[in-house]
């Protein structure tokens, strides 16, 4: 069985942080690890009408963002990586600089300690020059930048076309097959 970490952070675009645990729940061979951030807790209500429990009953193991001593915090915890979905600046920022003051961040940073997949779909825009670098750095200490950009060539119908879409190459980069958008051939 694979282990996948989902991160939520408080950025806009909790649908795709949603998407994405539907999805690994229904592909089926992967259990999540689920670590939501005080401010997704709000973001979620605000953008779905959801609660946090409606996210966390698509998780196998729930974790508090505040328990800086859960599973996920160790190296020696083994996971195939992480997927921060949405991830605000504020967070891409700490996992940057390694500031490690909440378990969302320390995860992150462990996946990339220990050479592990960090996705970040990182929900911004527009960006100004720090949250560049911020990016740049992160790129260059191994995360993947995976920012929620639609690709037109699939002709979305629908804003979960869209968000499908993105949570599907995120899942890609884990090697996660999926059918969530129409690729091009």
């Amino acid at each position: 069985m694979r282990r996948i970490i989902v991160g939520i952070s408080g950025a806009s675009g909790s649908a795709y942080g949603y998407m994405a645990l539907q999805a690994l729940r229904a592909i089926g061979g992967v259990e999540t690890h689920l670590v939501l951030s005080s401010a997704s807790k709000r973001t979620i209500e605000l953008e779905t009408g959801s609660t946090a429990a409606d996210f966390e009953a698509f998780a196998d193991v729930v974790y508090r963002n505040d328990d800086i001593a859960a599973a996920i915090a160790s190296g020696s915890f083994l996971t195939d990586g992480m997927l921060v979905v949405p991830c605000s600046m504020k967070s891409a920022a700490a996992i940057a600089l390694s500031l490690d003051d909440n378990l969302l961040v320390r995860a992150a940073d462990v996946c990339l300690k220990e050479k592990r997949r960090l996705v970040l779909v990182v929900r911004e825009a527009p960006l100004h020059l720090g949250h560049l670098r911020t990016l740049v750095q992160l790129a260059e200490i191994g995360a993947v930048i995976l920012p929620p950009i639609p690709a037109m060539y699939a002709a979305p119908k629908s804003v979960d076309d869209v968000v499908a879409h993105t949570v599907g190459k995120a899942l890609d980069q884990f090697g996660i097959a999926n059918d969530l958008f129409k690729r091009w051939r």
